[in-house]
């Protein structure tokens, strides 16, 4: 970020054909884009072009149910993509300075694999990686893994602390200058610069090392989602970049100064992290053109969709109420994404929404903060929130792809530089600098390698 004036971050954040429910049968989206590599690059490429801080993936280790009923031939959920790390992997060879954010549950990993995986893609894009920490509200994901339901609420998210404790210390299981890789002598690293972790948890047991040199950002950059207490304890506590999602300034400045707070409460600075809700623009040249965009997109949904879509954020079952009626009356709070839940209830009642006319605007925006109209207006809204403590930068959810963001990038990143809120140019090569984000030293208590070796609890940590 620019050192003579405070600027906007902005993500891309690549939903295979758009985050409009209907993408995928707009006329100018790309129909297997979640299975098309090609379309991927050439969007990183374009979001990396415009200057973006980083792309962002979202996933999904299952299918819903949902999806495989009668209403799969409208695709409720795009199921068909790639999993992101992988892909993550991909693009890093395509793209020299975009960040890469891979969403991966900390429900349904083990710490060891997975701080091996994001450790790797930070070495293969030369300091450019992130990890977007989710606990998982998917049914069905349990039901992947050997489980009958989804773990409560709360039990999620103690084992979330937990895991990203373990990552963390075994992102720091080397010094910097550890592997000396010396032929002459014969020394590849230095023992007395080797950590094992020797973790004893509630869920995990986990000696380490890791068997990965220390990354070029220390640790990648942690990304959160959660906005529910848990989730705003757990980001103020460790996350770098928080995504959320606010449909006002003042519900965005409540949960702007609560995260940044936390932050200061756990010995950090607020600057330690970003808030950077999702926006979802449609733009164009005047109101009327943009409004036409929009309306082409919201005829494409069908009924049973939205209302199958609603189903799923509120936790409950809606099919035999009016639906030209409100919603019902104390929906209990659900054990899956409970600040969405919380969203949708307030919004609602706030904008006195039919349950289908809901459903339609979930369907749009999927939850998010929808925006429509001139690039002057997208960036006047985004300014209030920037300049008024409720956002440090934004994730960027265009309404299809490629056009959506191309639209961005053509019509509101011009009036955005104009007003001096981002950037022309990259004044960095990692992600942390990007942000504006500090690389974190080794902090965390570990045993040198090499201690006990001779009783046979540890081995050697020379080659």
């Amino acid at each position: 970020m620019t050192s003579q004036r405070r600027q906007m971050a902005l993500g891309a954040f690549l939903y295979p054909t758009g985050h409009h429910a209907a993408a995928w049968r707009h006329p100018g989206a790309q129909a297997d884009a979640g299975v098309n590599f090609r379309h991927y690059a050439q969007i990183a490429q374009a979001a990396e072009a415009a200057k973006f801080d980083m792309l962002f993936l979202a996933d999904s280790a299952g299918a819903r149910g949902e999806d495989w009923g009668a209403l799969a031939r409208f695709s409720t959920h795009y199921v068909a993509q790639f999993e992101p790390l992988t892909l993550l992997s991909g693009l890093a060879a395509v793209t020299e300075h975009i960040g890469l954010v891979a969403t991966a549950s900390t429900t349904y990993n083990e710490p060891y694999v997975l701080a091996r995986k994001f450790a790797s893609i930070d070495h293969i894009s030369g300091g450019r990686a992130a990890w977007n920490l989710v606990t998982s509200a998917n049914e069905a994901e349990a039901q992947n893994f050997g489980r009958d339901r989804l773990l409560d609420h709360d039990e999620r998210y103690r084992r979330a602390t937990e895991f990203l404790a373990v990552a963390q210390g075994l992102w720091d299981s080397w010094e910097d200058d550890a592997f000396i890789r010396d032929k002459e002598s014969g020394v590849f690293f230095d023992p007395e610069k080797a950590y094992r972790l020797d973790h004893r948890g509630e869920f995990f047991g986990v000696r380490g090392p890791l068997n990965i040199p220390r990354s070029p950002q220390g640790w990648p950059v942690l990304v959160q989602a959660g906005s529910s207490d848990a989730g705003k304890e757990l980001a103020g506590a460790s996350a770098e970049v928080v995504f959320t999602a606010q449909q006002t300034l003042p519900l965005a400045q409540a949960f702007y100064r609560d995260v940044k707070a936390r932050a200061v409460a756990h010995g950090r600075s607020p600057d330690d992290v970003k808030i950077m809700p999702g926006i979802f623009p449609v733009v164009g040249r005047t109101e009327a053109e943009a409004k036409a965009k929009f309306d082409e997109l919201q005829n494409l949904i069908h009924p049973d969709v939205a209302l199958s879509i609603l189903e799923h954020r509120l936790g409950i079952a809606l099919r035999h109420l009016p639906l030209d009626g409100p919603l019902p009356k104390d929906i209990p709070v659900t054990n899956a994404a409970q600040s969405r839940q919380a969203l949708l209830l307030e919004l609602a009642e706030r904008e006195g929404l039919s349950i289908l006319q809901l459903g339609l605007r979930v369907a749009g925006a999927r939850g998010h903060w929808q925006v429509v109209g001139t690039p002057e207006h997208i960036v006047d809204v985004m300014e209030e929130r920037f300049l008024n403590e409720g956002a440090d930068g934004f994730n960027v959810m265009p309404p299809y792809l490629p056009g959506g963001l191309t639209d961005f990038i053509e019509l509101v990143l011009p009036e955005l530089r104009r007003r001096g809120l981002f950037r022309t140019e990259y004044e960095g090569r990692t992600l942390r600098e990007h942000l504006g984000l500090q690389r974190p030293g080794r902090r965390h208590k570990h045993h040198k390698a090499t201690e006990g070796a001779a009783h046979g609890d540890a081995a050697p940590a020379a080659a």
